[in-house]
């Protein structure tokens, strides 16, 4: 049977509008996913249904097959996204009613079932993670659009390899290697240079989207469409499989990955064989993203000019107390970006940023521009802001909690209006962590320098609700034979000191010459609530990788 070509055109709601158009025109697809949900986006969609009940799904999605639907149905490409939101009903209608004005003959279903805001309530939004079977069920009865709402990013692989090759749920050898194909293509240009820590490997200016070369015992090689921007390789992939993982297990509702059974192998220019998954039952329970609105925030930004910066941000500090006083949550960072005896005012210049937080939006909004505005003439000398604070805005909450696979209905909604019942996981295993792999030998003494991680190591990171995680690997067996003794927990904690005080669990994946480190709780309530500077831990491998150790000069 010849290979399943899978491709992406969206890692998240926003991404590049072409993409579709690109990807559909650039080389030969069976089917083109998109994936449009994260956890801010489910609130961000809740709020749009607060206002108007008929929303709730990604509306770029429907403008983007008001371009290209035609062009799918012309090239017989089947289209999967997640787009559907809160209400994949609801755009499941509106793609038939956009079909039919536009005189295209395809057939359209959708998944329900991850909906269960009705059973948590406070929150404005409560979804479970569901799997690959109910969009599986749509495609193998002709379904030619498949809507889903919140299943799994790997669901929209899984789902259309199941359908494809007649995969059942024990199959989790090859469920397995979809997932991790999955995973890879899931943010789009991640896998092909985007947001690569070696990016200047490749023309990363303008990658391409990737695709999946899957095959009916679930290896597959990942790639992009001839003559597109960016790159794939082994780093590449590597960096996108670490990317929001944890240890050497990955669970999913069909089926959990063992990552640490990966094989990675060049295959050809921009082409990388993904092989040796193995694959074990799902865990017992679903996991469901609760989203709530927290409060509101403000902040506002001093800037501190020349000298004296600490004595200007304790001035502030104390005007602003009485104001700030029965503020629930109130947050000061200065960020020393001012340099001594600097050629530019910007240069001489440091931040000192306030955050409040509080149930009430009038505590964070008059409260703060008011103590803040009346500042301006009887401050420190030089007094400014980035921007005068505004109103307070609500922020959100997001919280990860678990439930049975029976206390979901997961249905496929057909094109005819039939409805097909998706039944639960019949098997399943706790999730328990694999022992600590043998460490490699570690490199001979020798020489060292004081450099930066970054000159021998990779990294990429990102957020799970309020944990972050950081995917560090090596380009070289010397260079893992390094790593792996070095970057222990407690040295990352030196180089990320606000991690000092918090849990860092670090898994090893040898297979991979990586290391991935969770840190528990560095995000407080998840990306909406922005608790720090980089509320997604985007650039916290980055940060790592700058920090300066002493490397042996034979890897430098």
């Amino acid at each position: 049977m010849r290979a399943l070509r899978i491709g992406n055109a969206s890692g998240f709601y926003g991404d590049r509008f072409d993409a579709m158009r690109e990807m559909l025109t650039g080389g030969e697809l069976d089917v083109l996913t998109g994936d449009y949900l994260a956890e801010l986006t489910m609130l961000i969609l809740g709020r749009d249904r607060l206002k108007d009940p008929g929303a709730g799904y990604a509306r770029t999605f429907l403008r983007q097959l008001e371009e290209c639907l035609g062009l799918a149905h012309e090239r017989g490409v089947r289209i999967v996204a997640n787009a559907g939101g809160l209400n994949p009903a609801g755009l499941a209608v509106a793609v038939r009613e956009l079909a039919e004005r536009l005189a295209i003959p395809v057939r359209v279903a959708h998944v329900e079932g991850d909906d269960l805001t009705a059973r948590h309530p406070g929150s404005l939004a409560a979804h479970a993670y569901l799997g690959g079977f109910g969009i599986a069920a749509c495609l193998r009865e002709g379904a030619d659009v498949v809507i889903t709402g919140r299943v799994t990013d790997a669901a929209l692989v899984t789902g259309p390899a199941a359908a494809h090759f007649g995969w059942r749920p024990h199959d989790y050898d090859r469920l397995a290697g979809a997932v991790v194909a999955g995973h890879v293509l899931e943010c789009g240009t991640q896998a092909t240079g985007g947001n690569y820590a070696y990016f200047q490997d490749g023309d990363v200016r303008h990658p391409g989207f990737p695709l999946a070369e899957l095959h009916e015992d679930g290896t597959a090689v990942i790639t992009k469409h001839p003559g597109t921007g960016g790159l794939v390789d082994i780093g590449t992939v590597t960096a996108q499989l670490l990317y929001e993982t944890s240890g050497a297990r990955y669970a999913g509702p069909d089926v959990t990955a063992r990552l640490d059974t990966i094989r990675l192998t060049q295959d050809g220019p921009d082409r990388v064989r993904v092989d040796g998954v193995r694959g074990e039952p799902p865990p017992p329970t679903l996991k469901v993203g609760l989203n709530r609105l927290g409060g509101f925030r403000n902040e506002v930004t001093f800037v501190l000019t020349g000298l004296d910066i600490e004595a200007k941000a304790a001035l502030v500090r104390e005007q602003m107390a009485a104001a700030l006083g029965k503020v629930a949550e109130v947050r000061w960072d200065l960020v020393r970006t001012d340099r001594p005896d600097a050629p530019t005012e910007e240069t001489a210049s440091a931040l000192l940023r306030l955050v409040v937080r509080d149930p009430d939006q009038e505590a964070v909004g008059r409260a703060l521009s008011g103590a803040a505005v009346e500042l301006a003439l009887a401050s420190y000398p030089g007094f400014h802001v980035l921007a005068p604070p505004g109103k307070g805005s609500p922020y959100g909450v997001f919280e990860g909690v678990y439930v049975p696979h029976g206390a979901v209905d997961h249905v496929a909604v057909l094109h005819d209006g039939r409805r097909v019942p998706v039944a639960p996981a019949h098997e399943t295993a706790v999730l328990d962590d694999v022992p600590e792999p043998v460490p490699p030998e570690p490199l001979p003494p020798g020489p060292t320098r004081r450099a930066p991680l970054g000159l021998v190591a990779g990294a990429r990171s990102g957020d799970k609700g309020g944990n972050a995680n950081v995917g560090v690997w090596a380009r070289t067996e010397e260079a893992w034979r390094w790593l792996a003794h070095e970057l222990t927990t407690g040295r990352f904690q030196q180089l990320i000191p606000e991690s000092r005080e918090l849990t860092v669990t670090r898994h090893t994946l040898p297979d991979l010459r990586a290391l991935n480190f969770v840190v528990e709780g560095i995000l407080g309530e998840g990306v909406a609530a922005q608790h720090r500077f980089d509320p997604q831990a985007k650039a916290l491998g980055e940060w790592l990788r700058s920090r300066h150790l002493d490397i042996p000069e034979a890897l430098l």
